[in-house]
């Protein structure tokens, strides 16, 4: 099967002067390719936040949560099933809980049963309860009806989420969204995780001007403790990181590498097989969200929230092993469907009277739904182009759930609002961002769907084959290719959507190959001193014979921890023969 062309470029390079003189050249070049004009951008330090009240309805938000608090009031949390709604809740339970509220729960809608967000089904699940206020984190933006219900219902709701709005807004009692008309917030990337933690840092101040810890004898929290989870949402939520997220990330892995966070994640880190001390953001996103994430996917993202919200390390741990079994089974669902749908578009390869579509739909009544949006990033990576992955919505829901993942230069919320535009019903419903999406649609829409969708991604995209780009930062000298480098890139990020790792390129000779595990490629490399480790994950075909003679590789640099010692390792993005 044909992969997609790749084109190496080089980042440019501000001409302006280097940033600072205590930083090293190569530092000074990474950082001025990624747009930094200023040393303050590169200070991570939480004073360095922006205020709360900058939120449009922070105000009222804090005064509707202070009057609930004060009257003891029934308080529910309705979170996403993903890592991001995960982390969400249990930073919305912790602090609630350090400022006295002490009628709190949550609730996680089942994705099999009611789908995404505040539902009119959820709200009626959530009556049983008897709630006097629904807070929704990282939902609700988009829950028109389902607020119309809790209303019926007579509850108040207050809406915490950081997803685009449509045309017609929920009528809570307050909406938090910095990406709502009239947020006057710098930061239009902060994940739900984020929205919530600045929730509660307004709220703190408003009942620490009303005196309130004093009069209730209750210690005011210090809410940097749960910058670990902020941490943990943000990176899993993959939101561009910004200078705020940056500084939420930089501050919660600093307090992970000090052990200082919570039971939960010291237990997913453990059963991750990592370790405490050097981990950077890459590892919370490829190693501790995955199995928090593979919950909500494949079971609930109940017990996810119970893990983060464990008060001891054996409990924790128990949990994390439970959730590390769900992973497990979740990339063995994953790796099924995926060959699946390879072989499935090897066909329509091997009909020369059919191209590939350049907005590609994949669907099949045996996939499971829990696991359709990895299936969707992993075919992209493959193919470069907007995927979407289908499957039934369940025995209760009509239609199908598609979950779509888009290339840079498309925005897919947008890709599918316009196809809902010029095909009224063709699409149920959808939502999403500009990298990634969810919709629903009638089975018997499908290929119609695909058509159209298909025809909207080459309206926008034009002509132009599928092409992966992979921008670098040119190449390290010899002597920079060693541990102290790895070392300094790696404590220079957080690295991330938006402020990528550095990726490096240069021609190097093969010394040594094999093959490890089932489809990595282990090598060592030499620019004419003396080689150095180098691994390619996940090889396709043709890959491996490429690795003889001299080979131009794009590479990251990392630090590779085999038996207590350390050495320097090129992570193989692409290797192409010289």
């Amino acid at each position: 099967m044909n992969k997609p062309r790749v084109k190496i470029r080089r980042r440019e390079v501000s001409s302006d002067n280097k940033l600072d003189d205590n930083l090293s050249p190569l530092l000074n070049r990474i950082y001025r390719a990624r747009k930094i004009s200023s040393m303050d951008e590169l200070n991570y330090g939480l004073k360095y936040l922006p205020s709360p009240l900058l939120m449009k309805g922070m105000q009222q938000a804090v005064v509707l949560l202070a009057s609930h608090l004060k009257d003891n009031k029934k308080i529910l949390i309705i979170g996403d099933f993903d890592a991001d709604g995960a982390t969400s809740t249990t930073v919305m339970m912790k602090g609630l809980r350090a400022m006295g509220i002490k009628q709190i729960s949550f609730l996680i809608p089942d994705r099999f049963k009611f789908g995404y967000g505040l539902t009119p089904e959820i709200v009626d699940v959530a009556a049983e309860r008897k709630p006097d206020l629904i807070i929704t984190v990282d939902n609700g933006i988009a829950s028109v009806d389902g607020v119309a219900r809790a209303k019926e219902l007579d509850m108040r709701v207050l809406v915490t989420d950081h997803h685009l709005p449509g045309n017609e807004l929920p009528d809570a009692d307050v909406i938090i969204n910095p990406n709502q008309d009239g947020d006057e917030f710098p930061s239009k990337n902060i994940a739900g995780v984020g929205v919530a933690f600045y929730l509660l840092l307004a709220l703190r101040s408003h009942l620490r001007d009303e005196n309130w810890f004093s009069q209730q004898n209750i210690a005011e929290p210090n809410l940097a403790g749960l910058l670990d989870i902020v941490a943990l949402g943000t990176v899993a939520d993959v939101v561009p990181l910004d200078h705020l997220n940056r500084i939420l990330v930089k501050q919660g892995l600093a307090r992970i590498n000090n052990r200082q966070a919570c039971p939960g994640i010291l237990a997913l880190i453990d059963v991750a097989g990592r370790k405490v001390g050097n981990l950077a953001a890459s590892d919370l996103g490829f190693a501790v969200a995955p199995r928090l994430n593979a919950a909500g996917r494949i079971e609930n993202m109940s017990i996810g929230i119970e893990c983060l919200l464990a008060e001891d390390s054996e409990t924790a741990h128990e949990i994390a092993v439970r959730l590390d079994g769900i992973n497990q089974e979740r990339r063995s669902i994953e790796g099924e469907m995926k060959i699946q749908a390879l072989n499935d578009l090897k066909k329509i390869q091997l009909d020369e009277s059919k191209d590939m579509a350049v907005g590609l739909c994949i669907y099949d009544p045996n996939w499971h739904q829990g696991v359709i949006g990895i299936l969707a990033a992993r075919i992209k990576e493959r193919f470069h182009r907007p995927v979407i992955a289908f499957a039934p919505a369940g025995d209760e829901m009509e239609g199908i759930k598609g979950s779509a993942r888009s290339i840079p230069g498309l925005h897919i919320r947008d890709a599918l609002d316009a196809v809902a535009t010029r095909h009224p019903g063709l699409i149920t419903k959808f939502g999403g961002h500009a990298m990634a999406a969810g919709l629903s649609l009638p089975e018997e829409s499908y290929q119609a769907f695909s058509q159209a969708f298909n025809e909207e991604v080459q309206r926008q995209l034009g002509d132009m084959p599928p092409e992966k780009v992979l921008m670098t930062d040119g190449e390290l000298n010899t002597t920079e290719l060693d541990i102290n480098t790895a070392t300094s890139l790696r404590q220079a990020g957080p690295w991330g959507q938006h402020f990528p790792e550095p990726l490096f390129e240069g021609d190097f000779e093969v010394v040594e190959k094999r093959i490890v595990g089932k489809n990595h490629l282990k090598m060592q490399l030499s620019a004419g001193t003396l080689p150095v480790d180098a691994i390619m994950f996940n090889i396709q075909d043709g890959d491996e014979l490429l690795a003889r003679g001299r080979v131009h590789v794009v590479y990251t640099l990392d630090i590779n921890e085999y038996r207590g010692r350390k050495s320097v390792q090129m992570m193989v993005e692409h290797m192409q023969a010289v």
